[in-house]
């Protein structure tokens, strides 16, 4: 079997080990085994090759050499001839005729026909002839190709052809290279470029020629902006003083990097710290002049701009260098890693600079068409690495940064954020040099911002241009960080941006956008119930950056809606502020009457007289403002999200936030929402509205919009569409009369509102539509003020102010002539246009009246009751939108009028003002502070038209007196609005006015009294808000006062706005008292003559603010008398049982004391004259116990005129009666109650304990009485269980002998009112008797009363 080839070889290895190791040991039998071993493999391992490996005493044991000593010296002598002994050439000195003819030959002109291959030969032949070196002939070539290093073509060849070991040719220029390595020595450049040559064209390998070259990196210290100063001089002096020490390795690459050899240049670079080479100017100029070679054509072809004129560069003329780019695919082949390379160092080169600008912008404009994804995030990433860095590195070159806009405006926003977002936060850090440009950077700004004033805005703005055009992100950050400690910084910082580049608007949006995401930064004080100031601060400054430079929005849009769609709603705050300052919008709920009068008009009044600022030239900040949200198709998810969040705030964020937070979130949301809406419906064309906005059954039921926000987003869309389809049935059919117009408008109003009355259907359960037709819900939403009412005043009022301000400018004797007639012109054009903007709002509104004229009678159907009937229009159409906005307030007063005016059927006028006067409390405790503005705005509205009616009989005979809203009792046959006898007369309806005083006063009251922030706050301001109307009556103002007067009191200490709110009202309250009247004449307190009139009036002097109005609204057929007998008696003997003393609030507020008093009255007033005057007012009253069904089935009942049913009815509301006067606040009609979905809630007051009634939404919130008939109580009491009969006695007779008592029970009853329950004290005998009657009916009748419903 034959051994493999290399077993001697290996065996030798071994042998040689083993001869090591055994030579190491003392015993001496190891010693012999292995000569035995290796003796006995001589025959497989040839002598030789063991002579090369064993030691010479090792070999002389074995016998192969004679003496180890000979063969040692043999050895050295050998070593000698090879190494040390030098041959006898010939020496220049020897024989310089050979050498001077090699110079010759080497130095001849090498212009003409001369080729390297024949002086080559001849070469040769000198060799031959002279006998001489040939590695000194070798060494004379390469001295003279470093003399001549233009002659690459000629020297490269010949040395090609010459050599024949490329180690010799390495070891003669590192011989060379060590010689230039001395302390001063200087490394000339020719040596670099034959070095660099030779590389190039593989004569010699990198790694063999490094070695020989020196060069130490040297580390690159960061220095600190407070050593700034010292390290300049220390600079200066070490230039005087000595150069920097040679490198040979930086010379040999900047060599390579210029005759185009980039690969052995990378080689070097890599085995380099990153950015250390290109961080010496002259290699970074290299590779900047490389790069210029490689990308000109291409950018010849495809990046000059149109016009410029550039200087040609003469590209290498290397053969071996690298291609230059002649399409975007070939800058992949090395162009982008030079790039890399290069770093921050290209601001050397600023023209390569704008050159690689230019080509990434031609690529973005082809990459549209031609999609190549590699090479986009090539362009990002030298973006990002490359260029960004450099700009940096430039000192103020406002070109650089215009010239890098036209290439990143072509990217989206979330590119370019993220290019400013590393560049902000990363590239500074890994950059020496950028770490010491930061500190400067900051250092100014530093400098800047100390002695920035109002005064000096321009130097400091041209200061801050100049610093931002190369860091801008830097000096953004520090002006940021100041204008959120400093707010009155925002004017001067704002004034001072007008030097920014382009570029610089971008990164300062970038740099807003990260200031409002700082997770670290809380958006909250620390007291948990406001805003932290340094987000309000920033908010104001996006609205006026925004509203004055030209930057993109989209950014900022984004982020809003990403914030809303997260949940949180702090950030509304920034919309809020850019859409106020961008579009001229303003949102406030301190609107002067005067204001909200001008907010009924046209878009040129409310601009004129509608806003505190007069916000001019916002047209093409809101032009900016739509485009942008139309662009990224942000505004209708913007509405969305916000009408989405309103509820988020409470339901969502509002867990562990303070109330007055949760208030202030949910007003910021609101009405952000409602000036957004303002916006898009005043800025978008009618095309964009309508291709955005989906219908409003869409809204509510996919998007899962409030009812009020989804008609509040349509509305405008709605008056778009019947104005176009009017317009175009004008031009179709030319008509001029105004008949013909109006009925033109009819049409369109049907054509375009009939889906709108389809897709309301599905809003609802189908048994709301009992009572309110879609028709009607449909039009109370998407009509408006504009609609109903010309604002005549406010049109007069702006037109007289713009003729004052020509008179005064006509006067002016200062103002140029020029500048008076541009004004005059101005005012004039002005002054036209409100008055013809006047005329056709005139037009409108009496088109729209027509309209409604028409449509009254197919508006309510009231299949239920008057009263469900009204429940249902206060909860789904008035309530909801009286909080909406300050001009919704009004509207809602405004159409509650008109539909009264409008004699509109089953639509009881009476019935619904008792019904929002009746009880505020749960409303008012359920509103945010915003909200109880605009209802407070609402009563003040409905108040208005009340105390017009109350101030004159021929006012009220004219406006009230034939209309069904006023009338008491509907006949089955219909009404006829001329019979006097079923109108509520002039001087009840003073009573009713004077018991809504009372009911408004005791609710206020008890507000007051809670103790609740949320319950004082909002009661006051409600009672702010209607101060013109209320109160009227003295006693009831003096009550008031003293509240708020203790008010005072308790909170100065406590909570500070509280205080400021109650002092505010008690001054104005003060101011009032003027305009105040006694009770008496504010509505006669004696019982005035009886009449047929079904409404009677109940007033005896015990008890002056007890009486009962009742308004039977039951369909009542006038039967026989029998029937009427029956029940009388019925009552008799339910009124003997339960006779008792019922506790009044007049009772509890005056303790013991005043209920002594009560007893000899009440003993007095228990006759049967007293009673059978009850028994008519019970009759009338009964109705307002009853429950739903109960309600449902009287009223077929009724239909059918059923003695039997009456009577049993008359005895089974008889019980409920006794469980004392209505309650105003009842749980919701079970239809609307299933339609909401929502649990319903006992809203009885007698279930309430003192203030602590939870706050329920004010839409869900309103006195509901499931009976047919209502009765109006002013003395009922909060917790009262029972109302005797004869605290309300009728007799005229008795009134004078009561009224000294009467007045001061009034005057203890508003001073001191009730306490709960569980804390008046009360008489034996009062407690007995009501203990009585609660075990009796009381408690059962609630139960029946206030069912708790699914």
């Amino acid at each position: 079997q034959e051994l493999r080839d290399d077993m001697p070889s290996i065996l030798a290895d071994v042998f040689c080990i083993l001869d090591i190791e055994t030579g190491c040991l003392e015993e001496k039998h190891k010693r012999d085994h292995f000569t035995q071993l290796v003796g006995a493999c001589l025959i497989c391992v040839p002598d030789g090759m063991l002579k090369e490996r064993l030691d010479p005493e090792t070999l002389e044991s074995l016998g192969l050499i004679k003496q180890a000593q000979q063969f040692n010296q043999k050895i050295v002598k050998i070593k000698t001839k090879l190494f040390y002994k030098q041959q006898k050439f010939n020496l220049l000195r020897e024989e310089n005729e050979g050498y001077a003819k090699l110079i010759a030959e080497l130095g001849q002109d090498l212009m003409g026909n001369l080729t390297s291959h024949l002086v080559l030969e001849n070469i040769k032949s000198l060799i031959g002839c002279f006998n001489l070196d040939p590695n000194r002939v070798l060494d004379i070539i390469l001295e003279v190709y470093e003399c001549r290093s233009e002659h690459d073509e000629f020297f490269i060849p010949l040395i090609k052809s010459y050599m024949c070991e490329h180690q010799t040719l390495c070891h003669m220029l590192g011989f060379k290279f060590k010689f230039h390595q001395e302390p001063n020595g200087e490394t000339p450049s020719s040596l670099y470029h034959i070095a660099a040559a030779l590389l190039q064209h593989n004569l010699i390998a990198l790694e063999d020629l490094y070695v020989h070259v020196s060069g130490r990196v040297v580390a690159v210290l960061v220095v600190l902006s407070s050593d700034l100063d010292k390290e300049k001089e220390k600079e200066k002096e070490e230039e005087k003083n000595e150069k920097p020490p040679d490198n040979q390795k930086l010379g040999l690459l900047e060599a390579l990097l210029r005759i185009g050899d980039w690969q052995h240049a990378q080689s070097i670079m890599d085995q380099m710290p990153a950015f250390y080479a290109t961080s010496h100017k002259a290699i970074a100029i290299a590779l900047c002049q490389l790069l210029h070679l490689i990308v000109e054509p291409l950018y010849r072809r495809a990046a000059v701009p149109k016009g410029a004129k550039g200087g040609l560069m003469t590209p290498l003329r290397n053969k071996q260098a690298l291609r230059p780019a002649e399409s975007f695919d070939d800058l992949s082949r090395g162009v982008f890693a030079m790039l890399c390379y290069l770093g921050p160092h290209m601001s050397h080169d600023p023209i390569l600079f704008a050159k690689v600008v230019r080509l990434g912008k031609s690529f973005m404009k082809e990459v549209r068409t031609d999609t190549r994804d590699s090479l986009l995030s090539c362009f990002l990433s030298t973006a990002d690495q490359v260029l960004l860095p450099s700009l940096s590195l430039m000192e103020c070159n406002a070109c650089m940064s215009e010239e890098l806009w036209g290439f990143f405006k072509l990217f989206p926003y979330q590119h370019r954020y993220r290019l400013y977002g590393q560049w902000k936060n990363e590239t500074y850090g890994n950059h020496p040099l950028l770490v010491k440009i930061k500190a400067q950077t900051v250092d100014r700004a530093k400098y800047i911002m100390k002695r920035l004033t109002k005064e000096n805005v321009k130097p400091s703005g041209r200061q801050i241009g100049k610093l931002s055009h190369s860091n801008p992100t830097i000096l953004f950050d520090y002006i940021l960080s100041q204008i959120q400690w400093y707010d009155n910084l925002i004017s001067p910082v704002v004034d001072s941006l007008k030097y920014l580049t382009s570029l610089n608007y971008d990164v300062l949006a970038y740099c807003i956008i990260e200031a409002l995401a700082n997770p670290e930064k809380e958006k909250m004080k620390h007291d948990d119930t406001t805003i932290s100031s340094w987000l309000q601060s920033l908010a104001s400054l996006c609205g006026a950056v925004f509203r004055k430079y030209p930057i993109e929005l989209a950014g900022l849009l984004q982020y809003v809606t990403n914030q809303l769609k997260a949940g949180k709603s702090f950030d509304l705050l920034i919309l809020k502020e850019v859409v106020q300052k961008m579009a001229g919008i303003e949102i406030t709920d301190e609107m002067t009457v005067e204001q909200l009068e001008a907010m009924t008009g046209g878009e040129q009044l409310k601009a004129e007289g509608g806003y505190f600022g007069q916000i001019r030239n916002t047209k093409k900040s809101s032009q900016r403002l739509k485009d942008a949200l139309l662009d990224h198709e942000l505004a209708l998810p913007l509405c969305l999200l916000m009408a989405q969040q309103r509820n988020g705030v409470v339901f969502s964020e509002g867990g562990e936030k303070h109330l007055k937070l949760v208030g202030k979130l949910y007003d910021q949301c609101h009405d952000t929402l409602v000036q957004f809406g303002g916006f898009l419906a005043s800025n978008l064309s009618t095309e964009d509205y309508i291709k955005r906005v989906p219908s409003v059954d869409v809204l509510c039921n996919q998007f899962h919009t409030p009812h009020d926000a989804a008609f509040f987003l349509s509305r405008p869309m709605y008056a778009h569409q019947i104005l176009s389809k009017y317009d175009e049935l004008k031009k179709a059919e030319k008509g001029s009369r105004q008949q013909q117009k109006v009925h033109k408008y009819i049409a369109a109003c049907e054509q375009i509102m009939a889906p709108v009355h389809e897709a309301v259907v599905s809003l609802h359960l189908p048994r709301v539509w009992d009572d309110l037709r879609p028709q009607f819900y449909a039009t109370f939403w998407s009509l408006t003020m504009y609609d109903l009412a010309v604002p005549h005043n406010a049109y007069d009022r702006e037109v007289n102010k713009l003729k004052i301000q020509i008179k005064a400018i006509d006067e002016n004797t200062e103002m140029p002539l020029n500048k008076k007639k541009k004004e005059k012109e101005r005012c004039t054009a002005l002054q036209d246009k409100l008055q013809e903007e006047e005329k056709k709002q005139l037009e409108h509104v009496q088109r729209v009246l027509h309209r409604l004229k028409l449509e009254k009678d197919n508006w309510l159907l009231a299949k239920s009751t008057k009263n469900e009937t009204i429940t249902k229009f206060l909860q789904l159409c008035i309530f909801p939108r009286c909080v909406f906005s300050a001009i919704d307030a009004v509207y809602c007063a405004r159409f509650v009028e008109l539909v009264h005016q409008q004699k509109t059927p089953n639509f009881c006028t009476l019935l619904c003002y008792d019904r929002v006067f009746s009880d505020i409390i749960y409303t008012v405790a359920s509103c945010t502070e915003n909200e109880s503005r605009r209802y407070g705005r609402f009563l003040c509205c409905m108040l208005e038209t009340v105390t017009r009616w109350h101030s004159d009989r021929a006012i009220y005979e004219k406006e009230c007196g034939n209309y069904p809203g006023f009338l008491t009792i509907f006949r089955a046959s219909g009404f006829d609005g001329g019979n006097k006898a079923d109108q509520l007369d002039y001087e009840n309806f003073r009573h009713v006015v004077h018991k809504w005083h009372y009911k408004l006063t005791k609710a206020s009251v008890h507000c007051l009294e809670t103790g609740e922030y949320t319950h004082i706050r909002n009661i006051l301001i409600v009672l702010t808000k209607i101060l013109p109307w209320y109160p009227k009556v003295l006693n009831l103002g003096q009550a008031l006062e003293c509240r708020v007067h203790k008010i005072c009191q308790e909170e100065k200490e406590k909570r500070p706005d509280l205080y400021a709110l109650a002092m505010g009202y008690s001054g104005q309250l003060k101011g009032r008292k003027v305009h105040m009247v006694p009770e008496n004449e504010f509505h006669h307190k004696e019982q005035p003559v009886r009449s047929a009139t079904p409404g009677t009036l109940q007033n005896g002097p015990g008890n002056t603010g007890n009486y009962s109005v009742s308004l039977n609204e039951s369909i009542i057929t006038k039967g026989s008398k029998e029937k009427e007998d029956k029940e009388k008696t019925t009552k008799e003997k339910k009124e003997k049982k339960d006779k008792n003393p019922g506790s009044t609030p007049e009772a509890k507020a005056g303790g013991k004391d005043k209920q002594k008093e009560e007893k000899p009255t009440d003993s007095k007033e228990k006759t049967p004259k007293a009673d059978k005057d009850k028994r008519k007012d019970d009759k009338k009253e009964e109705k307002s116990k009853i429950d739903g069904k109960s309600a449902e089935k009287e009223w077929s009942k009724e239909r059918d005129l059923s003695n039997d049913s009456k009577t049993k009815e008359g005895s089974k509301v008889e019980k409920n009666a006794g469980a004392g006067s209505m309650k105003s606040l009842v749980p919701r009609s079970e239809g609307v109650e299933s339609e909401r979905g929502e649990r319903a809630l006992p809203l009885s007051l007698a279930n309430q304990k003192g203030g602590n009634q939870k706050a329920l939404p004010a839409a869900l919130v309103l006195s509901a009485s499931h009976g047919c008939a209502l009765s109006f109580h002013t003395g009922s009491s909060k917790h009262s269980k029972s109302a005797s009969p004869s605290e309300s006695p009728h007799s005229n007779d008795k009134d004078n002998s009561k009224r000294s008592k009467s007045t001061s029970k009034d005057k203890s009853d508003l001073a001191k009112p009730e306490k709960t329950s569980g804390g008046k004290k009360e008489s034996r005998h009062d407690k007995e008797k009501s203990e009585k009657k609660r075990d009796s009916t009381g408690a059962k009748e609630e139960k029946k009363q206030y069912p708790l419903m699914p």
